[in-house]
C-alpha cells in the first residue's frame, strides 16, 4: 500500500533522514520507533507532502508516486495524518473541527460525523464545545476523528500517547486496534515502544535518520537490543 525508498530529507544543511526505505502492506499496523530526534516525525511529514525528499527519494501510495504531490491531493487519495501535538483548531467547536476534516468531500459529511460520534461518544456530548477546552485525551480523540472524516485507507499517527495519563493511553491504543480491525491500515510513530509494538504487526527502529532494525513486532519486543534501548529491560 505504501512504499518508501531511499528517502533522504534535509533541514538546511542538516540531514534528518538518510536513505530510509520501508513499506506498509494493506491491513497492517506498522510502527516506527526510536528516540527523540531519530527522524520519525520527519518521515510522516514527508509522506504527507509537508516536507520534500531529495532527488532519488521515492514514495509510492496505492501504486502512485506521491513524492511531489500537494498535501491535499494526498489526503484525497486516502492517506490522512494525525500530527504530533494533535494540531486541532482550538478556537473552533468539536463539530467544526470534524467538518474541516471533510474538506476533500470524500463522502456524506453528516453520516461520517455520526460514525465518528458512535466511535467517540464523548465527542458527541461535547460537539458544541470549543475544542481548546477539551482534555488531552478528548483532543486526541478529536484529532483522530477529524482524520477519519476524509475516509482514509491509511492513517498515520504521530505520538498519539504524548502527554496522556496511562489509562487514556490504553484507550487510544484500543482505538488504534479497533480502527485497524475495521479496515484502516495504520502507520504509527510512537515513543512508547512497548505499547506501539503491542498493537503492531511489524516495526522499524530508527536511529539518527536511519533504519537500523526491521522485524515483526513480536521479534522486536523480544530483541535484547530493543529491550535495552527502548523498553527499559
Amino acid at each position: 500500500m505504501l512504499k518508501v525508498e531511499d528517502l533522504s530529507v534535509f533541514y538546511g544543511q542538516i540531514q534528518a533522514l538518510k536513505s530510509i526505505s520501508f513499506e506498509v502492506k494493506q491491513g497492517e499496523v506498522v510502527t516506527l520507533i526510536g528516540a527523540n530526534g531519530a527522524g520519525k516525525s520527519t518521515v510522516l511529514k514527508t509522506i504527507s507532502g509537508l516536507l520534500r525528499g531529495r532527488n532519488g527519494s521515492s514514495i509510492t501510495f496505492m501504486g502512485q508516486d506521491i513524492s511531489r504531490m500537494e498535501p491535499h491531493r494526498i489526503v484525497e487519495r486516502g492517506l490522512s495524518h494525525v500530527p504530533e501535538g494533535r494540531r486541532i483548531f482550538l478556537q473552533m467547536s468539536v463539530l467544526e473541527n470534524l467538518q474541516m476534516g471533510a474538506y476533500t468531500g470524500a463522502g456524506d459529511m453528516e453520516a461520517d460525523i455520526e460514525q465518528v460520534f458512535e466511535r467517540f461518544p464523548r465527542l458527541r456530548e461535547r460537539q458544541r464545545q470549543v475544542a481548546g477546552t477539551l482534555s488531552g485525551g478528548e483532543q486526541q480523540m478529536l484529532a483522530i476523528g477529524r482524520a477519519l472524516m476524509s475516509r482514509p485507507k491509511l492513517m498515520m499517527l504521530d505520538e498519539p500517547s504524548m502527554g496522556l495519563a496511562p489509562i487514556l493511553i490504553e484507550q487510544i491504543f484500543d482505538i488504534i486496534t479497533e480502527l485497524n480491525a475495521a479496515g484502516t491500515t495504520i502507520l504509527l510513530v510512537e515513543q512508547n515502544a512497548r505499547m506501539a509494538l503491542s498493537v503492531a504487526h511489524r516495526g522499524y527502529v530508527l536511529e539518527t535518520g536511519r533504519v537500523v532494525l526491521a522485524d515483526t513486532a513480536q521479534a522486536l519486543l523480544n530483541s535484547d537490543a530493543v529491550k535495552k534501548a527502548y523498553l527499559g529491560g
